[in-house]
């Protein structure tokens, strides 16, 4: 069983092959294999604990002719063009960011990312924009927190997702979600605001943060009154 993060990432994954990396218990390559949204996988782990809890996973369920577990830090397993498809779980936006630079270094630049930060997911929106990477998709998964789940796939060209939206709050808050404009999504921004009101005196990060919140709320409340005007 996956929780609700994972559901989600799992919702945005298809391909015949696949890399999951820093798959701990290797859940979700599992689930992906049994529900047929791949045919291969491949689980890359850097510690020795998880590691072998990813092989003894993988071996009671009967699949170790279909995921191939190997140790190594991020994508430095993978060599260049092995596999078109990747998935980053659970760990910080910049560290995130780290590992997909690495990997272009040595020329492993799947065609579809999916990635789910725990924190902030602007690094990974801002990293995409200069690689080559369009954002295709984007959810909001309920948890401990509010986790962002997104979609890159490798396209030419600037990213059509961001026109027309004020741009560091579709960096911090999405501009697919921006369109949504989610339940979820407003507690969110709402939640931000509140939190960043008493710190933001003038100079602090703070306040450069409240201002990104508050254009992300503008445009949810002219979204609202665009959809009461077409209903009326």
């Amino acid at each position: 069983m996956l929780d609700a993060r994972l559901e989600t990432v799992l919702s945005l994954i298809r391909a015949p092959v696949h890399a999951d990396i820093g798959s701990d218990h290797a859940g979700l390559p599992l689930e992906l294999v049994r529900r047929g949204h791949i045919e291969r996988g491949v689980i890359v782990e850097l510690n020795s604990g998880p590691l072998e809890n990813a092989r003894q996973a993988v071996a009671r369920a009967g699949l170790g002719d279909r995921l191939d577990v190997r140790a190594g830090d991020g994508l430095d397993p993978l060599a260049p063009g092995e596999v078109p498809s990747v998935s980053l779980t659970g760990l910080g936006a910049l560290t995130m960011r780290g590992i997909l630079e690495r990997g272009a270094a040595r020329q492993v630049r799947p065609d579809a990312l999916v990635v789910q930060p725990n924190d902030n997911p602007a690094p990974l929106r801002e990293w995409a924009l200069g690689a080559g990477y369009h954002l295709r998709a984007e959810r909001l998964a309920s948890g401990y927190w509010t986790y962002p789940v997104l979609r890159f796939e490798r396209a030419d060209g600037p990213d059509p997702a961001y026109d027309g939206l004020p741009r560091e709050a579709a960096r911090r808050y999405g501009p697919l979600l921006l369109h949504e404009a989610s339940a979820l999504l407003r507690q969110q921004v709402h939640a931000d605001v509140t939190r960043l009101t008493p710190l933001a005196a003038p100079g602090r990060p703070a306040a450069l943060e409240l201002a990104t919140a508050q254009a992300a709320l503008a445009w949810l409340d002219g979204q609202t009154s665009l959809d009461a005007g077409a209903e009326r």
